[in-house]
């Protein structure tokens, strides 16, 4: 294992609130010292980020990698090696797969290939009811020994409120995290795009904001009679976060996360039938990307993710309602977030956090800082640099970006992940 030095670096650790230029070291894979270092410490190498960021290795809450089953829209080895070029360094993976991840092979299995790629740390969600049907629950304890982070049925219907309530039950007894991504089936099945007056013009079926904020509330209610830790992930709506904010004053133990791309656009721009914008969920409206940020600021909502969905070249030539759903994220999702900060909505320590120690926080990982002896997931990046988004030079095998050619600002320059370069620009 390298020894390394990164010299004058603008170092940002959200959790022990250090912003200064300075140094970092480096030593066995772990965070070694930070600032001034007594001569007799050897280094094989010194990254220069003199006008460089330098934060933890970003933690992604939702990332499809389509491994196993989907090879043909991306393996877990191209998409961690995506993720490291966008500077994350551990990601969510649901259970959405297939097989769908209801047994511990499965799940090992995804790690497994992970380790070998070793580009990104991979944690798995798994299915909390078997097969995802929503009826039996899953074995979650045994899931849970075999490296599941988290419990979710993903956006399938649990249509019985008695059998989500004991699954709930259970969780709660082993303390297991349930990830809710909340939406009404009967509301939400034959939709493409949010209802509104923009699917009205052009035709579509659209998904109300009902869909999310009924289910939501559904869940909160349940959460609150069982106790269990519960994250809504990737909410769209305003009235969500509302939602989200009023559990938390109530003393429920909720977090929430948003997807990036739902920061930045609206259903405004879903026109021309652009099938790159046919995204689940789906963009909202302005004044529900507002209300997100507004959770964004309030501290209601804790963490951006990429909410990753990559798709093959077929799955995207179609009329738009036919297609598959999904952006391929996880290089975008540092400078969306950045550009948060470019338009002075909120200070760059806080959208680190929210992209580090906040994810963190969520899935109780004792990871996300920069503090000595822990593991040297790190993230180097340019905050200034603009470049230009093309598809065809995207890590990730799925090319189904609404940001193709568009110029972004702000650019990973160098990932390390457990003190290993697992991406350098150039």
């Amino acid at each position: 294992m390298m020894n390394i030095k990164i010299s004058n670096g603008r170092i940002i650790d959200p959790a022990t609130g250090l912003d200064q230029v300075t140094d970092l070291y480096v030593r066995a894979g772990e965070i070694y010292a930070i600032g001034d270092l007594a001569d007799d410490f050897h280094y094989d190498e010194v990254i220069d980020a003199t006008g460089l960021i330098v934060c933890p290795g970003l933690i992604d809450l939702c990332a499809h990698l389509r491994e196993p089953g989907e090879t043909h829209k991306g393996s877990i080895a191209s998409e961690t090696a995506a993720a490291a070029a966008g500077g994350i360094t551990s990601l969510i993976t649901p259970p959405t797969t297939r097989p769908i991840v209801d047994t511990p092979a499965v799940a090992e299995l995804i790690q497994d290939r992970a380790a070998d790629a070793g580009f990104a740390r991979v944690m798995p969600m798994c299915a909390l009811t078997q097969g995802l049907q929503g009826e039996q629950l899953a074995p979650l304890h045994a899931l849970a020994g075999s490296g599941c982070i988290a419990f979710t049925n993903a956006r399938l219907p649990i249509k019985s409120t008695l059998n989500l309530l004991r699954c709930l039950e259970y969780a709660a007894t082993f303390d297991l995290l349930v990830v809710f991504q909340a939406q009404d089936h009967s509301l939400s099945s034959n939709g493409c795009m949010h209802e509104g007056a923009n699917s009205t013009r052009m035709g579509l079926s659209g998904i109300p904001e009902a869909a999310e904020t009924i289910e939501v509330s559904r869940c909160l209610l349940l959460v609150e009679q069982t106790g269990v830790r519960a994250h809504f992930g990737q909410l769209s709506c305003e009235r969500s976060v509302q939602l989200i904010t009023a559990a938390q004053q109530r003393g429920l133990k909720v977090t929430a996360d948003v997807a990036a791309h739902h920061l930045i656009l609206s259903d405004e721009q879903v026109n021309e039938f652009d099938s790159s914008l046919h995204l689940q969920p789906p963009l909202r409206s302005a004044l529900d990307r507002a209300g997100l940020i507004q959770g964004l600021l309030s501290g209601s909502v804790t963490a951006i993710c990429s909410d990753h969905q990559p798709q093959d070249l077929i799955s995207k030539q179609a009329p738009f309602a036919e297609t598959a759903a999904g952006l391929s994220g996880l290089e975008t999702l540092l400078p969306l977030s950045l550009s948060l900060v470019e338009r002075k909505l909120i200070e760059l320590p806080q959208v680190i956090e929210k992209l580090t120690l906040g994810p963190a926080k969520i899935l109780g990982l004792d990871s996300g800082s920069l503090q000595i002896g822990k593991p040297a997931d790190i993230c180097i990046f340019d905050p200034n640099e603009q470049w230009t988004v093309n598809k065809n030079s995207l890590r990730s095998a799925g090319k189904n970006t609404p940001f193709n050619g568009k110029t972004l600002k702000g650019r990973v320059f160098t990932t390390l992940l457990g003190g290993r370069v697992v991406f350098r620009r150039g």
